[in-house]
């Protein structure tokens, strides 16, 4: 901590009417020097400034953490400030260091406690795993995870599907039902076919648990129409599908829907949480891009954040992107 603070109960003291001690006696008691003090004294200015600068650096922190309504880490706000026009650039040993200073905590994510609720009815149409945790190995379009989530509000639920490319992070279909009847899972599916399928091929993997949904009738035999490959997570194995996992753990954390007494409440929520996820919330691993802007990249081969940050600096964060 230092001992400014014990020089500003010195200073405190002495500018108390009834106070009868001297600045030497104060120094001894508080076990610094008198030398000390008067140089933090003569600092007075030098403190003021730096504590305005940080003042005006942690409203920058601010408005990035609020930005579209969703709070954010040290690394979120780093990489929302540098997308700015102009940009902020702000290490992020600052940003934790203003955010502890000013009480700004970003929420931490607990276990999900619907997971039991999600236990499917065992059927014999299991896949083989044929992924095997290789999520960023073959590139966009390559491999695909799926699942289900369960949103609770006002006393009941709604499900979410949705489908994500595991390089790029991009949600590529989603779709958001007040039943778990197999239909929405198959819509998922069908949006994806008619937004991406263009961009998928007969390598294309989709990967998802061994839920009843996934190993129905109609959505294996969706699946194979589609000449797509169908993979399984092992029993039990939330590994198998980790980044769908993470996906939906930092959605939770992110969206509000308490106040909601209708479906079509959480689903206005939903909608903007994903055009903001696609579009504004820049990861780390994406070299501090969007999902939607790394596509981008990785297809055209320009850095939206050239001259901003060189490729060079992000080559320690994701190689893949410099190959």
């Amino acid at each position: 901590m230092g001992s400014g603070w014990k020089f500003e109960v010195i200073q405190k003291t002495l500018q108390e009417s009834d106070n009868q001690l001297s600045v030497s006696m104060l120094c001894d008691i508080a076990g610094v020097s008198r030398s000390g003090y008067y140089r933090w004294i003569n600092a007075a200015d030098v403190r003021e400034a730096r504590e305005q600068k940080d003042r005006e650096d942690f409203e920058q922190i601010l408005k990035a953490y609020n930005h579209r309504g969703y709070s954010k880490g040290a690394r979120g706000i780093y990489m929302c400030m540098i997308h700015w026009n102009p940009p902020v650039i702000m290490n992020l040993k600052k940003i934790r260091r203003l955010m502890n200073k000013y009480g700004l905590v970003c929420p931490i994510r607990g276990a999900n406690p619907y997971r039991r609720m999600a236990k499917a009815i065992k059927t014999n149409n299991f896949a083989d795993n044929l992924l095997n945790r290789k999520f960023t190995e073959y590139g966009a379009r390559k491999v695909l995870l799926t699942d289900i989530t369960y949103i609770p509000y006002n006393g009941t639920f709604a499900y979410l599907s949705t489908i994500l490319d595991a390089y790029t992070k991009q949600i590529l279909s989603y779709a958001l039902s007040d039943s778990l009847e197999v239909d929405f899972v198959l819509e998922t599916v069908n949006k994806l076919i008619k937004e991406h399928g263009i961009e998928l091929t007969k390598e294309t993997l989709i990967h998802s648990d061994q839920g009843c949904h996934y190993t129905s009738t109609k959505f294996i035999q969706l699946i194979n129409d589609k000449e797509l490959r169908q993979s399984m997570s092992r029993k039990g194995n939330c590994w198998d599908n980790a980044p769908q996992e993470s996906f939906f753990g930092h959605m939770k954390d992110e969206i509000d829907v308490s106040g909601c007494t209708k479906f079509r409440e959480v689903k206005i929520i939903i909608d903007d949480w994903m055009d903001y996820y696609n579009n504004s919330r820049y990861q780390w691993q994406l070299a501090k891009l969007s999902p939607n802007e790394y596509y981008e990249y990785i297809t055209t081969g320009i850095y939206p954040l050239e001259g901003i940050l060189s490729i060079k600096q992000n080559e320690h964060i994701f190689p893949e992107t410099n190959k």
